[in-house]
């Protein structure tokens, strides 16, 4: 069985990037895609970024009960799939969620042993520098961003680690190096070296 991680942060704290990257050196993490009913950004494709969907459409699959979390986010929703990630953590993968705290909460009532982690900016001013470099928000889009990562931050200490995204290099560090640390757990290496372990204490 996989482990299952949460990545959170407030829009604009680098957290996409961090995940992509640790994608890039952690191939044994798949990365579920969420839902949402947000419209794409320049450059993004379904099924690669996210699955786009109609309100209907999400409010219907939310009624059916196919989401593990599922939340509203800066005025759009956003919906993890149950199936897909129980699929995945049975082929031992480990699973890599980015999504928002409110979703988080959900995953944690769900699934107790899941492994979150909050990427914090540096600064409101970092952030704010972030946001508008996008150029892909209108101005009411990222004021409202704003106002909401104060709210967004209040919750960074319900998570199992915070990693404050400064210096991109040691952030990424940071979260590789809980991705390999969790994998030592005396307990998952138990469940995947079971038989060893079994022969080893029937010799001696």
């Amino acid at each position: 069985m996989g482990t299952l991680f949460i990545v959170a942060a407030p829009s604009g704290a680098g957290k996409s990037t961090l995940v992509n990257a640790l994608l890039g050196r952690e191939p044994g993490i798949s990365l579920s895609i969420s839902h949402t009913t947000r419209p794409p950004r320049p450059g993004e494709q379904y099924g690669r970024h996210y699955y786009f969907v109609e309100r209907t459409d999400f409010q219907r699959e939310v009624a059916e009960g196919i989401f593990l979390e599922h939340a509203e986010v800066h005025g759009n929703f956003y919906g993890t799939s149950r199936e897909t990630v129980q699929d995945l953590l049975g082929q031992g993968r480990d699973v890599l969620l980015e999504i928002d705290w409110q979703g988080a909460a959900q995953v944690r009532k769900a699934k107790p042993d899941v492994v979150s982690v909050f990427i914090l900016p540096p600064s409101r001013a970092e952030l704010e520098r972030r946001l508008r470099g996008r150029g892909s928000d209108s101005e009411e889009v990222i004021e409202r961003r704003l106002r909401n990562s104060r709210g967004e931050i209040a919750h960074a200490h319900e998570f199992d680690y915070i990693i404050v995204n400064d210096r991109f290099e040691d952030a990424l560090d940071g979260l590789q190096a809980i991705v390999r640390a969790v994998r030592q757990r005396s307990t998952l290496q138990c469940q995947r070296h079971e038989g060893l372990l079994r022969e080893l204490l029937i010799e001696s």
